[in-house]
């Protein structure tokens, strides 16, 4: 197939685009930098600057929608929040125009989107039929999901990839968490009650592939792992696999007077199950935490 990707010198982008490579697809990025496509993407991989490129005439058997600047990176001033929305949901509107604009649309449009678009439910199981919150993170989700969900009125297939924590082996949460675990310095957030809903790399890359390829699949699924676990025990798990203790505690209220609003996203969770993926048969390599983190950290 030939495909277009937004987001694809990401972490997930660049794991998607080395499986999308080895099944022999043809890849075109969409990049703020379209110098650094080859070198993170593939020598193959062709480079878009800006969706304008996109001629009508030009077709794409797909599209997978990743780009969107990084949530937790920076405080939430009204022009931060700003930023995100327009990253998601304002370039979203932008390519289901170009979408609409081409002469021969394609046939699945994958976007994505993250668990915070449950809000902070507590104890409480969520599968893709959950309602919405109504906080900040979980209006951003619901917004960006509703832009990519118009090109269905196209006739486009379209799969919402509500996304959980990515563990990878380089970069994304194990990267920032990694070196102070390793110190001895690994620490509880806050209570530590709080759910995390995550994902092994290789897991979410078979997933998403499997609904590129399935014309049975649409609308939203939780890309995460069946086996949430809360953060103390994703504290416990992690010490664990570097051999050291995790005897230390950041204070909620630290993290809050720290981060602001953004806090909301360390010290709120989402326990979210895969009911969908898992009901058409999907298959995890690394349902749980353990087995992800042993093969994770012994390479």
């Amino acid at each position: 197939m030939r495909i277009l990707i937004t987001g694809g010198t990401g972490l997930i982008g660049r794991h998607l685009c080395k499986a999308l490579l080895a099944e022999g697809h043809q890849l075109t990025v969409l990049s703020r930098r379209p110098e650094t496509v080859a070198v993170k993407c593939g020598a193959v991989v062709q480079a878009m600057a800006s969706l304008e490129e996109w001629n009508p005439s030009q077709t794409f058997d797909a599209v997978i929608n990743l780009a969107g600047e990084p949530i937790v990176d920076a405080w939430w001033s009204a022009a931060r929040k700003q930023v995100l929305r327009d990253s998601r949901i304002a370039l979203t509107e932008k390519l289901v125009q170009r979408i609409a604009a081409a002469k021969q649309k394609p046939s699945v449009l994958l976007s994505g989107s993250a668990v915070g678009y449950y809000g902070d439910r507590g104890d409480t199981e969520l599968d893709e039929t959950a309602a919405a919150g109504s906080d900040f993170a979980a209006t951003l989700c619901k917004d960006w999901e509703a832009a990519a969900f118009a090109a269905e009125n196209m006739g486009v297939r379209v799969c919402l990839l509500r996304t959980g924590l990515i563990l990878s082996e380089r970069g994304g949460l194990l990267g920032r968490m990694s070196l102070p675990f390793k110190l001895g310095l690994g620490a509880r957030l806050g209570s530590g009650k709080q759910w995390m809903s995550w994902i092994h790399i290789a897991d979410y890359v078979a997933m998403a592939l499997r609904l590129l390829g399935d014309e049975k699949m649409r609308g939203p699924f939780n890309m995460t792992a069946p086996n949430p676990v809360t953060n103390a025990e994703f504290t416990r798990s992690l010490a664990r696999s570097f051999h050291r203790p995790a005897c230390f505690v950041a204070p909620g209220l630290f993290l809050k007077l720290a981060m602001g609003e953004r806090s909301a996203l360390l010290l709120e969770g989402q326990r979210v199950l895969p009911v969908k993926l898992t009901a058409a048969g999907g298959q995890f390599n690394y349902p749980n935490l353990g087995s992800a983190l042993d093969d994770l950290l012994n390479q």
